[in-house]
């Protein structure tokens, strides 16, 4: 099922990153949402733009999938052979360049985001409950998910289905910023794994060592990045079904 949300392509001066933190800019020529600001918004103004555009916006115009949490689609920006970490431009709609990966640190799976979630309130007051810490918030964007796959992809920018079996609890400058792990629906080597306590130790610890490193350079002063706790399938789906409630909130749909 599609949700129909439609966004213009807007200017190269117009491009901003996923993970930032800016409303709608008054005026746009193009009534483009610079960024995460504002999800009713830009749900809105992308609406609007129905009849100019030609592409379905992947955090706002595709559904999460008919039997989400349990199987959800997946919007997948970077494969494990990108030397480029790419993300979703909030505006476009289009994969943007981050950054290069620096050094060795590529991600080893799969990652992408679930769409029509949104990391908000709910989100954070389970980080906040599980940790017994105060102040947390989400980070404001998509629920990020890491899918686990025997095939090679050669590169992004494509759904896939996707079957949660458990997660990471991410806190980033006081941000949740969970990282759900799924497996590829109907892959050979992974298909069939059901909870991320029947998945390979090695590949789990491969995942938050790339989380809590790839942002850290050599002699640059630790990052505030923790992964505070590894959780099951259960957590998993109340962490979507979450996010999901957030995403309905923030988006006013």
């Amino acid at each position: 099922m599609y949700w129909v949300s439609w966004v213009k392509l807007g200017s190269p001066g117009q491009l901003h990153n996923r993970g930032a933190n800016r409303g709608p800019q008054a005026g746009s020529p193009l009534g483009v949402v610079h960024a995460t600001g504002s999800c009713r918004a830009s749900t809105k103004m992308a609406s609007e733009s129905t009849r100019q555009s030609f592409q379905a916006h992947p955090w706002h115009g595709v559904s999460p999938g008919e039997d989400a949490p349990e199987l959800v689609n997946a919007y997948i920006e970077i494969v494990p052979t990108d030397a480029v970490k790419y993300e979703l431009d909030k505006a476009s709609g289009h994969l943007r360049v981050d950054r290069p990966q620096r050094f060795s640190s590529m991600c080893p799976t799969l990652y992408g985001f679930i769409p029509q979630t949104f990391c908000g309130q709910e989100v954070a007051a389970l980080c906040a409950q599980r940790t017994g810490r105060e102040g947390i918030q989400g980070d404001k964007d998509p629920m990020d998910i890491c899918v686990l796959s025997e095939k090679t992809f050669a590169q992004g920018n494509f759904f896939l289905h996707a079957k949660p079996i458990g997660g990471l609890r991410m806190i980033d400058r006081a941000q949740a910023d969970d990282k759900i792990i799924a497996v590829l629906e109907s892959d050979l080597a992974y298909g069939l794994i059901e909870d991320l306590g029947d998945c390979p130790q090695g590949l789990v610890d491969r995942l938050k060592h790339y989380f809590l490193s790839y942002k850290q350079l050599p002699g640059d002063a630790p990052k505030t990045v923790e992964i505070v706790g590894v959780y099951d399938r259960a957590e998993a789906l109340d962490v979507i079904n979450r996010s999901l409630r957030d995403y309905r909130k923030e988006c006013g749909v």
